[in-house]
């Protein structure tokens, strides 16, 4: 990261913030009690921050062409999140409303989600075959399971994360970038935990795994790309999952973890953030 300038506490910086964004330019914002520090993530960009930077102090229009439609839907508070980053936001949603309907309708929704069929037959539990599933059109199982959560803070800790990375991978690299990413990594998480012979499973940590391992790569083989995680957020997340693995955790409350769909993820997550940040070094 290289460091632009700084500006005051009192001034409104959304709007150059909203546009940085636009105009794919990676950068970092950081604050101390001096004010605002602005760090720019390629130098090739310079120039162009420059033009933007003169732009935003003469008061002009910032964003590019196409955009100034969205912008002013913007301003609708529930059309914010959609807009800025609506593949994460749809699926913050999904998680919700899944969520809700399993309040309401109990095991018919879980039955409906997990990742083969299963029911309850003069009292056992019977499971169905995951081929079988496929075969017979049962297609979304290799992702729902991604959807499903079974307490309040499983839900919340998982939404904070996918909100954390998402926006951002969707920020600088797009919606149909984010969304590939999802797609692929749940089914790859999904089908970690089903191969230890686990069914009854779900959550969207394997994909948050995924996103950590993914934007981690990003920011440390391609720093111009303007991906950021902290370091201590790393190692947590990280220590989180291998803490999940030992029995102490079972000892504590946390016990039924998914942990083979989050060890999945990550892998996964990692091969396409190490494949996208090759791509991103080849074009320099």
């Amino acid at each position: 990261m290289y460091k632009v300038l700084m500006l005051p506490r009192d001034i409104d910086t959304r709007p150059l913030r909203q546009a940085l964004w636009a105009h794919r330019i990676g950068h970092r914002f950081t604050e101390d009690e001096e004010g605002y520090t602005l760090w720019l993530a390629d130098p090739g960009q310079h120039e162009e921050l420059l033009q933007l930077l003169e732009r935003w102090q003469r008061g002009e229009p910032l964003m590019p062409r196409g955009q100034q439609g969205r912008r002013k839907l913007a301003a609708l508070p529930l059309a914010k999140p959609f807009l800025a980053a609506p593949v994460t936001a749809t699926l913050l949603a999904m998680c919700l409303v899944v969520f809700a309907l399993i309040a309401v309708f109990g095991d018919l929704v879980i039955a409906l989600m997990t990742i083969v069929p299963i029911a309850v037959v003069n009292g056992s539990l019977v499971l169905g075959n995951l081929g079988e599933a496929m075969t017979s059109g049962q297609v979304w199982r290799l992702f729902t399971p991604a959807l499903l959560h079974f307490g309040w803070m499983h839900l919340i800790f998982n939404m904070l994360w996918l909100w954390y990375f998402g926006r951002q991978i969707e920020a600088i690299q797009g919606s149909r970038r984010m969304l590939l990413i999802v797609l692929i990594t749940a089914v790859g998480a999904n089908l970690a935990q089903y191969t230890t012979g686990t069914v009854l499973f779900g959550g969207m940590s394997g994909v948050d795994f995924a996103l950590l391992g993914y934007v981690w790569l990003m920011s440390r083989r391609a720093p111009q790309s303007g991906f950021f995680v902290p370091q201590m957020l790393v190692v947590f997340m990280l220590g989180w999952m291998v803490f999940t693995m030992t029995d102490f955790a079972g000892v504590v409350g946390f016990g039924n973890v998914a942990n083979e769909a989050h060890l999945g993820g990550l892998v996964v997550g990692l091969a396409m953030g190490w494949y996208y940040s090759g791509r991103e070094r080849r074009q320099l």
